[in-house]
């Protein structure tokens, strides 16, 4: 039997998501799909009876929003939440902004699977001249993290995020989950696959494999060491989130019609 349970997702589809772009650090909000798949969550939540006291977040609005939707559709607004940056999704460099499909055209999709998925491999790091560098480095959010600005990420493999995961794990989430309290942590694809890494002992080449969809809860049942008792547990109609998975996948994938023309 679970000495501790732990939900953890990858926030609603955001607008850049469905655009295919790497979005990392930019603040975007929900796309309507990701507003719907957020309140889906809740409800399913809900009917499995879950009751959260604590809920963790990322500095960024897809992550927020998704755990307000969530907490509304259970009727369990007044759950206390906190957020930090150390939740926030990978900084994928000079790729942000960049669309997926056309980075598999030009540069293979054996290489953008490497910069998506791989553990130790960081993309170009952003510099000043890029379009969304100071929307993100001028930021007012930043400025209440603990780090100073100029410490903050340029660029990070999956290893990076798990490195400034850890401390917050280890000293903020992992005392109030031992006190007793039922955790959500409503973050993102990268940081959630980072954790899972952690908590589950995946090794650094499976951890390629791993693919999180939008808007489904993961439980974690673990031991009185935190030690997962089994498996992730992706709750929900299992066909569809397959189907989900495969479609974050195929993101980073050359579209068929490319494929034939690629001057298209």
């Amino acid at each position: 039997m679970a000495k501790y349970r732990l939900v953890l997702l990858r926030h609603g589809e955001g607008a850049w998501t469905k655009e295919n772009r790497f979005c990392s650090w930019v603040d975007q909000k929900l796309s309507s799909d990701g507003i719907k798949e957020a309140q889906n969550c809740g409800k399913h939540l809900k009917a499995l009876g879950f009751e959260f006291d604590l809920v963790f977040t990322s500095v960024l609005s897809r992550s927020i929003q998704t755990a307000w939707l969530i907490l509304q559709e259970m009727g369990q607004e007044w759950v206390p939440i906190q957020s930090s940056w150390r939740l926030n999704e990978r900084h994928y460099g000079a790729l942000i902004g960049l669309n997926r499909a056309e980075m598999a055209l030009n540069h293979g999709e054996e290489q953008v699977k490497i910069w998506r998925r791989s553990y130790d491999v960081t993309p170009p790091p952003i510099s000043e001249s890029h379009p969304y560098y100071a929307e993100i480095y001028n930021d007012r959010r930043y400025k209440c993290s603990d780090v100073s600005q100029e410490n903050l990420p340029k660029a990070e493999s999956l290893k990076d995020v798990l490195d400034r995961l850890l401390p917050y794990w280890n000293e903020k989430i992992v005392p109030e989950l031992k006190s007793g309290k039922m955790i959500l942590i409503s973050a993102h694809g990268n940081s959630s696959r980072a954790l899972l890494k952690h908590v589950e002992g995946i090794s650094d080449e499976d951890i390629i494999n791993v693919t999180l969809p939008t808007g489904v809860p993961i439980l974690l049942e673990l031991d009185e060491n935190l030690h997962p008792l089994g498996p992730h547990q992706f709750l929900g109609d299992q066909e569809a989130i397959q189907a989900a998975i495969k479609k974050v996948e195929d993101q980073g994938k050359v579209k068929s019609a490319e494929k034939l023309n690629p001057n298209v």
